[in-house]
């Protein structure tokens, strides 16, 4: 996370809707010893016990057999980002920077039973088709008998358990207002324009 407090975010709600709006999350982790890194997309669970995020992998990744005895992870997502200009400011005097959002999740990554895997692909599934209207959604439903079953166990389903949540907003909360009005009206129609305006 970048060390200036102010890009820092650590309320649960703007921190669990980037992680809607960006869910495709890259997974790093030291098993023993080894460095490892997957990528995959994720569903944010609100459990009784706390927040955790599902994904699932390929069997054939170098993480999967880990899952049997469980490790620790970081997993982060990457939101909207753009290089800002120095020439974009009022103030003379500035460089160059690049303003992101990116929400770091850290925990203990178990593997999930077969009913969590089908229950995280149906519900990931239905997250993503919900983006796509007009579009009537896909289900597993419109799949043969027993394909379904079939190309499940090509994969494993995990759970990191949130026990760190935190996030980066750097979106020039540290410029004058002149400087970041400069930013919005360059960046114009780009996604970071309105997160700049809206915080």
């Amino acid at each position: 996370m970048h060390p200036a407090s102010a890009f820092r975010v650590e309320d649960v709600d703007p921190l669990t809707a980037a992680l809607a709006a960006q869910p495709f999350v890259t997974v790093a982790a030291a098993v023993d010893g080894a460095p490892m890194v997957a990528h995959a997309p994720v569903v944010v669970r609100r459990l009784e016990a706390g927040l955790a995020l599902d994904f699932h992998l390929s069997r054939g990744n170098r993480m999967a057999p880990a899952l049997v005895a469980g490790f620790r992870a970081v997993t982060v997502s990457l939101g909207p980002d753009a290089y800002v200009s120095p020439d974009w400011y009022a103030a003379a005097d500035q460089v160059p920077t690049w303003n992101y959002v990116s929400v770091e999740a850290e925990g203990p990554v178990t593997a999930l039973d077969e009913a969590g895997l089908v229950a995280l692909l149906d519900d990931l599934s239905a997250q993503e088709e919900a983006r796509l209207p007009p579009k009537p959604p896909w289900t597993r439903g419109k799949m043969s008998p027993g394909r379904f079953e079939s190309m499940l166990r090509g994969i494993i389903g995990a759970r990191l358990t949130i026990e760190r949540l935190e996030g980066t907003f750097k979106l020039g909360q540290n410029k004058p207002e002149a400087d970041r009005a400069g930013v919005i009206a360059a960046l114009g129609e780009h996604t970071l324009a309105r997160l700049m305006r809206d915080i």
